[in-house]
């Protein structure tokens, strides 16, 4: 599979924008009206072109707890940064100026204010979702004490999807098409490296048949990068072993300088102390 051919040369400006915008750090309290922060990245367009970028990465901008990556409603802007209309205003503004918007989906695990595990919770192994979650449930069936789950690496308030339920293969499906209808290019899915490739190729393969110049990045952190991407039929992965070979390279205390010799006629590199 081909990726689309507009990422080929694209250069993203990666941005943060619960911190960027200086949002809270938890979630407003119930019925808060919206503080449009998402807006506060519009002046900054002009200078992501003069920077030569032609795409913005936004960090997670939908609902939840805390940081972002504790996500609680997947089809709604975090109030602390705005609404739908907030969102519609940044992707159209980037768009006038040539440059394609990437959202960050958190599909691995959720926040546990997540309506469908705060059912769970509330119902029991009966609930409609209880199989979106891989729960042990005490065997008397009693609900006086929450049941034990599997969550992200040992981040108890990160609750982890059950990737073998079709419902929620279905529901991502639901998230990815909404966004990319609202106007989205494209996806940096949150600790792909984490998740079957087998849910990956399920997803994109129904997503992608409404969206077939969608753009789709997993991120993995180890294992056979080129392998994940053809198994799960995603577009590329996030290279961390690259990324760090860089940033130490660039990070060292020497830094490189270039100087001829003096008794060659080809350059040499030379290396010295700061």
């Amino acid at each position: 599979m081909a990726e689309p051919s507009w990422v080929q040369h694209v250069v993203w400006w990666h941005v943060y924008p619960l911190g960027f915008a200086g949002a809270d750090k938890e979630a407003l309290p119930a019925g808060a009206p919206a503080e449009h922060r998402l807006r506060k990245l519009i002046p900054w367009l002009d200078y992501v072109v003069e920077l030569g970028c032609s795409g913005i990465a936004l960090g997670p901008v939908f609902a939840s707890e805390t940081h972002g990556y504790d996500t609680t409603d997947y089809f709604r802007i975090d109030p602390r940064l705005g609404d739908d209309a907030d969102f519609d205003e940044l992707v159209r503004e980037a768009h006038s100026r040539g440059l394609r918007v990437l959202l960050d989906g958190v599909f691995n695990h959720t926040g546990r204010s997540f309506q469908p595990f705060q059912n769970t919770l509330a119902h029991g192994p009966t609930a409609p979702t209880a199989s979106w979650f891989q729960i042990r449930w005490p065997q008397d069936g009693s609900l006086a004490a929450e049941p034990d789950y599997e969550d992200f690496e040992g981040h108890h308030h990160l609750v982890a999807l059950n990737h073998d339920e079709p419902a929620v293969a279905d529901f991502v499906t639901a998230v990815l098409k909404h966004w990319l209808g609202r106007g989205a290019d494209g996806w940096r899915l949150d600790a792909a490296y984490a998740v079957p490739s087998a849910f990956w190729t399920t997803v994109l393969a129904s997503v992608r048949a409404d969206y077939p110049d969608a753009y789709f990045v997993g991120e993995y952190i180890h294992g056979d990068y080129a392998a994940e991407v053809r198994n799960g039929t995603l577009d590329s992965a996030t290279q961390y072993e690259l990324w760090k070979a860089v940033w130490s390279c660039l990070n060292e205390s020497t830094s490189t300088s270039w100087r001829p010799r003096s008794n060659a006629t080809t350059p040499s590199w030379t290396a010295s102390h700061r």
